[in-house]
């Protein structure tokens, strides 16, 4: 926390000289408009194509405004700084729907929101990371394999031929899958969790291959 009154009626920003950090408290009450006002404060001298801009999480929006309005947000993000912004990058947590997802890629290069999540998860949760970053073809070909729309991990893993994973990791590899949007659980149960295939998408799973690949080649 800080000392900032979070109050919408006006913008703070505070400089961490030490951290290299600057941000600025809008409140909670601030429309996308005065958002963009405010990265357009940030950008203003800065040279063009030196700064990525990333949407840390479009969800909290979706579900306070609606996928209408989070979605209008990125579009105009985008519009606005497409010239200043080296990449401008949406980020989407596990609470984003189905909705918001598909059309987030329908606006947006499926790399950039694939890379953006990707850096989500391994900064939130590098354990589960580091089983989908050495695993996510074999889930992606068990998933492909799989004749049924709702297995458990263990059932997943029974359509591999010559696998590397355990049942164990493949369903670590798995629930990755799941917070990175390319994969549904199905329904409650107190049981084993069961993966639903029916919403399974082969092309975000590409996506999110590619951005891990990119991922170990920095490294």
């Amino acid at each position: 926390m800080n000392d900032i009154a979070r109050s919408g009626a006006t913008a703070s920003t505070q400089v961490v000289p030490n951290n290299g950090l600057a941000y600025t408290v809008l409140g909670r009450d601030a429309d996308g408009e005065r958002v963009l006002d405010a990265v357009g404060d940030h950008l203003d001298g800065v040279p063009e194509g030196t700064v990525d801009l990333l949407v840390d999480d479009l969800a909290p929006v979706a579900a306070r405004e609606g996928v209408d309005v989070a979605v209008g947000f990125a579009d105009r993000l985008r519009e606005r700084f497409a010239d200043e912004a080296n990449r401008v990058l949406l980020g989407c947590s596990a609470e984003c729907s189905a909705e918001l997802l598909s059309r987030l890629d329908a606006l947006v290069d499926a790399d950039a929101t694939a890379t953006a999540a990707v850096e989500r998860l391994s900064r939130d949760d590098p354990t589960t990371f580091g089983y989908v970053r050495r695993h996510w073809a074999e889930a992606k070909r068990g998933i492909e394999a799989c004749d049924r729309n709702y297995p458990q991990s263990k059932q997943v893993h029974a359509a591999l031929t010559d696998p590397e994973t355990t049942p164990r990791t493949l369903g670590a590899t798995l629930s990755g899958l799941v917070t990175l949007g390319a994969l549904e659980t199905w329904g409650d149960t107190v049981g084993p969790t069961r993966y639903d295939l029916t919403a399974y998408r082969p092309d975000r799973t590409s996506a999110i291959g590619a951005a891990l690949e990119a991922d170990d080649v920095e490294e």
